[in-house]
Formats: C-alpha cells, sequence, structure tokens
C-alpha cells in the first residue's frame, strides 16, 4: 500500500440511533471547535478525514468503508448491517463498549448474546480497541476473516491538541477515575492511594465528583485535608477538562477494566505521566508506568518517585510521546484503518 493510498482512505463509524453528534471531518479540528471532540470512535473517523453518522441512510450516501458500532440491545446495528450490505458497502463492526465488565454487562442477556453471534457471523471483519476484545471477537465465530486491535487515536502529532504546561506550573495528583460503582475501576482504593501520596508529600489531590451530595459524602469519609482536595463538580467542555488534567504532576488510576484507555489519552495530550491503570493506550504509551502486572504498593511506589522527580517525569513522557507518534497518532492509525480494510476487501473479492 502507497503513502498515497493511505492519504486517501475515509472511513466512515456508523452508531445507529445513536445520540452523539453526526460530524463530518474534512480537517482535524482545533480544540473547541468542533460539536464532538475527536476522541474515542469519533477519532476514527476524524484520523482518515471521514464522517460519523447514526443515521444509517446518510453513512451510506458517504460511499466509503463503514465502521459499525454494536450498541444498546443490538437491534438498530442489526437493522443498520442489513441496510449496508444491501447497498453493497465495505462493513466491519465493533463493540461500542469494550472494557471487560462492559462486554459482560452486555452479553449476560440472551436475547442480545443472540444478536451478538448473527451479527458478527455476517460480517468478515472486525475492529476491536483492546486486546482482550479482539479476542472476544475472533473466539465468538471461526469464521471471521480479519480481526484486528486497533487502538483508539489520539491527535499527538498536532500542536493545536497538546495542553502541556511547563513543569514549575503543575502540582499535585489528578485521579483519573470517578465511578465508585465500577468494581474493577477500584477509585477507592485510587483514592486511598492518592491520600496516602497526599500525606508523604504535601501534594494536593484532585478528584471529579459527578454525583453530587452521595459523592461529597463518600470523599468526606477519606479524611484528605481540605486545604489538599481540590473537587470538580462541574461539567466541561474537553478543552477545559484537559486544562485542569494538565495543572498536574502525574494522572493517578488503579483501573482493572481493560478499557480503551482514555485516561491515559487523556494524560498524552496534556504530557502528563500516567501512573496505573490496564487499558490499551496506558499498555502502549506508558508501559513503564501501567498497571499490568503491578501491585498496588508497586504502583503507588512509582507515583511517589515520579511526585519527587522532575527529571523522572519528564523522562516518562518523552517516551510515552513517541510511542504515541508512533502507535497511537492520527497518521498511524489511519495508516492501520486503510491497510485492515484493504486487506479486508481484497478478501471479500
Amino acid at each position: 500500500m502507497t503513502s498515497h493510498d493511505v492519504d486517501a482512505f475515509r472511513l466512515t463509524v456508523l452508531n445507529p440511533r445513536g445520540r452523539d453528534p453526526e460530524q463530518e471531518f474534512r480537517h482535524l479540528p482545533a480544540p473547541g471547535e468542533s460539536a464532538h471532540p475527536p476522541i474515542n470512535f469519533h477519532a476514527f473517523a476524524a484520523c482518515t478525514q471521514g464522517a460519523f453518522h447514526h443515521n444509517t441512510r446518510r453513512a451510506i450516501a458517504e460511499n466509503t468503508p463503514v465502521l459499525l458500532l454494536l450498541r444498546g440491545d443490538f437491534r438498530a446495528s442489526e437493522r443498520a448491517l442489513a441496510d449496508l450490505k444491501k447497498h453493497g458497502r465495505t462493513v466491519v463492526v465493533s463493540l461500542k463498549e469494550t472494557g471487560l465488565h462492559q462486554i459482560a454487562q452486555q452479553l449476560c442477556d440472551r436475547a442480545r448474546l443472540s444478536r451478538f453471534m448473527k451479527i458478527i457471523a455476517q460480517v468478515g471483519g472486525c475492529i476491536a480497541t483492546t486486546p482482550e476484545a479482539a479476542e472476544i471477537h475472533q473466539s465468538a465465530c471461526w469464521s471471521l476473516r480479519r480481526v484486528a486491535f486497533i487502538p483508539t487515536p489520539y491527535p499527538v502529532e498536532d500542536q493545536r491538541w497538546n495542553f502541556c504546561l511547563p513543569p514549575d506550573e503543575q502540582s499535585g495528583i489528578f485521579v483519573g477515575t470517578r465511578e465508585w460503582d465500577v468494581p474493577s475501576r477500584n477509585h477507592f482504593a485510587a483514592l486511598l492511594v492518592a491520600r496516602q501520596l497526599c500525606d508523604a508529600t504535601g501534594e494536593p489531590v484532585t478528584v471529579v465528583n459527578l454525583d453530587g451530595y452521595k459523592g461529597r459524602r463518600l470523599l468526606a469519609e477519606l479524611k484528605i485535608p481540605e486545604k489538599k482536595l481540590r473537587v470538580v463538580e462541574r461539567w466541561k467542555s474537553y478543552p477545559d477538562y484537559l486544562r485542569v488534567v494538565a495543572r498536574h504532576k502525574i494522572v493517578l488510576q488503579l483501573d482493572r477494566s481493560h478499557v480503551p484507555g482514555q485516561v491515559a489519552g487523556d494524560a498524552l495530550l496534556c504530557r502528563v505521566p500516567c501512573v496505573g491503570g490496564d487499558g490499551a493506550i496506558e499498555r502502549i504509551a506508558f508501559s513503564k508506568t501501567c498497571g499490568e502486572g503491578r501491585t498496588i504498593m508497586e504502583i503507588a511506589s512509582m507515583a511517589l518517585d515520579l511526585l519527587k522527580n522532575a527529571d523522572l517525569r519528564g523522562a516518562i513522557v518523552a517516551e510515552s510521546e513517541q510511542r504515541a507518534l508512533e502507535h497511537l497518532s492520527f497518521q498511524a492509525v489511519r495508516s492501520q484503518l486503510a491497510k485492515f480494510f484493504a486487506q479486508f476487501a481484497q478478501g471479500e473479492r
């Protein structure tokens, strides 16, 4: 495949009857410029200068290959697949929610599982945003011709999306998780580690609380010194959220959900070390500080070293940026997508 073929490749992402805004990505928008930031599955459309739709007819009209997202009870996805195939579109599918706990929640319902198996049997290819989801897709149907793990891209090569701040403007620990009620997120444990780090270093702790009074009461039980606790309680636009993250020395989490890795992706755009977590992006960009194969105590020790050592933080950020440019940038993932669909189309013929 030539560089011209890669540059010419465009992808339509279809989320049937979804609520996310439809969007054409003829160019990469600047922060705050578009209805939806170029992250998650919008990023697959954005990195190929393609489109994101929830209306099947508009997706068909794009006349490009389609990445069909499987969501909800899969009824809308099943109908969309039939329409796309009737119009001769090249279609591969992906589960929209791909954390291991999310896959388990979706497929524990018999009717939903039945539709999932039927859809997988009708398509020849699947894309997964985590290695574990790729294995599940492959195991679901032995006749699948192509299954690929392709990580969610981030526009790390575009300086407009570089939210880096000078080290002397950074302080504290940003806790990257926020879900108390999802066991595999280990949010409570992450807060305990953050409190210990605060006690050891005096660094403040920032937590996002979108649970209102309930969340405030839970946080109060942890007895983090009031002057050292920063609580973000209002929804922010994505650029404003990144500006908050960028003000910290580290992003801390203990997530064991094997998610795509938006916490680490946010840290990448902010040029802040991400400590802990076993998401796909954590394992690619922050392999030396991620939580894969490490105990909570080991993660806490790494976090302590990073809080104390600016040079070490700089080295981790430099390495993560280089790995992101090679594997997670818009150009890198566009190339992966173009090659996948070219090989898939060749197999269809």
